[in-house]
């Protein structure tokens, strides 16, 4: 039997600016897993996930070629990262094997509320970690973040695959973009051994370490939402305010750059001051582009935390789910927490995981 796990993820700063090439953003892994689970040598090709306990997917081989029945199935991820490994490892030389899939997860809480944590990316690249185990490949971090961008962009169509970066590399990294372009049309011209070990134009992926003296809090409002759905509605908006847009990116990208030297130098003033200049430009863009990111009680969320010293913003896309919290370690953060129940936001007992 094979088993991976791989952690959920929470933007800390650059958002929506990030789906624009080279444009970077600070990406957070959580102690919040997906666990994938392979047993080998069975008769049927399945997967089950404890998520979906009424949901059986049977799949079969035709030619090498996983065929799966595609109607009312919540598995999509999965199943595509299933597809790109095997097609690699296929041109590879090596054959295909037969097994049963089972995934756990918990990064939603035990009643099925969803936090936003990031949970296809991290089910993507844990799938893609199993099957690389099943079959004895030796890839490399870069190697398998790319396997599991490439199967999560063919699903979803949309977004930067920070979220994958964040997954495959754990704690705090700096990600910029690569170019989706680009990879759409080098996947149908050379073979994916050969893509892999190309460089991504404006790929970039640093780690960075949180200073000890601050603390990394998170709240969840109770309302969960669609980043894709959210991504998609800034893009029809961002041709009708070129000028505007092209601002945004400008101090989103300077701003990220700030705090990643911040981080570096541990330079908390330097943090604090452009994580709530982050959460400004957010707020700029909620306004041109007429999308919700930071809801009334993502607001009160921030609010709080900032009465009791701290800074906060929105994280990912907005629109509800989660809102983060750099606070320094002598402030009063069981206060914060207490008036964040108060006014209806979970505490959320997550804190940054480095592999």
């Amino acid at each position: 039997m094979i088993k991976t796990s791989t952690p959920g993820k929470l933007y800390l700063a650059g958002e929506y600016a990030v789906v624009e090439n080279g444009n970077p953003a600070i990406i957070a892994a959580v102690n919040r897993f997906v666990t994938v689970t392979i047993d080998e040598n069975t008769d049927r090709c399945s997967i089950t996930s404890k998520q979906y306990e009424n949901h059986l997917v049977h799949w079969e081989r035709i030619n090498s070629r996983m065929v799966v029945d595609d109607r009312d199935n919540p598995f999509q991820y999965i199943i595509a990262a299933i597809q790109v490994t095997e097609d690699y490892v296929q041109a590879l030389g090596k054959p295909t094997q037969k097994y049963h899939l089972s995934v756990n997860s918990d990064l939603d809480s035990g009643t099925g509320k969803k936090y936003g944590l990031g949970s296809s990316a991290a089910v993507t690249v844990a799938t893609i970690k199993a099957l690389c185990q099943l079959y004895h490949l030796n890839i490399s971090k870069v190697q398998l973040f790319k396997l599991a961008a490439i199967a999560h962009f063919s699903v979803q169509g949309n977004g930067s695959l920070g979220d994958v970066a964040s997954s495959v590399f754990g704690g705090l990294i700096t990600y910029c973009s690569f170019d989706r372009q680009w990879l759409s049309e080098f996947l149908h011209k050379i073979t994916l051994p050969e893509l892999l070990k190309l460089e991504w134009p404006r790929l970039e992926i640093t780690p960075l370490q949180i200073p000890p003296v601050l603390r990394f809090l998170v709240g969840w409002t109770g309302s969960p939402a669609s980043t894709s759905q959210l991504i998609d509605k800034v893009e029809l908006k961002k041709g009708k305010h070129g000028i505007h847009y092209e601002r945004f990116l400008h101090d989103s990208n300077k701003c990220v750059r700030e705090i990643t030297n911040g981080f570096r130098q541990n330079n908390i003033r330097l943090i604090m001051q452009n994580i709530k200049k982050n959460r400004e430009l957010l707020q700029s863009l909620s306004q041109m582009a007429g999308v919700p990111i930071e809801t009334p009680q993502l607001t009160r969320l921030i609010e709080i935390a900032e009465q009791f010293g701290g800074v906060a913003k929105t994280s990912g896309a907005g629109g509800g789910d989660c809102g983060i919290v750099l606070i320094k370690s002598d402030c009063d953060i069981a206060g914060l927490k207490a008036a964040w129940r108060d006014a209806g936001i979970e505490p959320l007992d997550l804190s940054i995981y480095n592999y």
